[in-house]
């Protein structure tokens, strides 16, 4: 990863990742609604349990973020499985470091669950966009 300084962050550089920071929040709700809807059509219609509709939603989820973010938001042009395999590390990562950052809120604050939760989604959001942009699809 190259390293960089106020100076050498030129203007397009920051227009760049403004976008690039703008269109991954678009992937994120368009992501978010889907895996929703995925969920309650197989609750739904197909009667699933809620942990196979869960799964169903958050692996149809993971593969769309995927692809959605390789190709419109960072425009990845590395082998897709490779990338897939750094996607899924970032991933992991991320949903570690959110669930202890969780976790210690919930042990050593009074905040409501729902406040707790917020500020977890807003952390993994925060470090898997970095993730993806200097790692995953450098």
């Amino acid at each position: 990863m190259k390293r960089i300084s106020k100076r050498n962050w030129k203007k397009t550089d920051k227009k760049i990742f403004f976008f690039e920071l703008i269109k991954y929040g678009i992937v994120g709700v368009v992501n978010t609604l889907l895996t929703l809807f995925i969920i309650w059509v197989m609750r739904k219609f197909f009667q699933a349990p809620l942990v196979v509709a869960n799964a169903t939603g958050y692996t149809i989820g993971f593969v769309n973020s995927f692809v959605l973010n390789r190709k419109w938001t960072f425009s990845g042009h590395s082998n897709w499985k490779k990338e897939f395999l750094k996607f899924f590390t970032a991933f992991f990562v991320c949903y570690l470091i959110q669930l202890g950052f969780v976790l210690i809120l919930e042990k050593y604050t009074v905040l409501k669950e729902e406040y707790i939760t917020l500020m977890g989604m807003v952390v993994y959001t925060g470090i898997n966009f970095l993730l993806n942009k200097y790692y995953t699809f450098k």
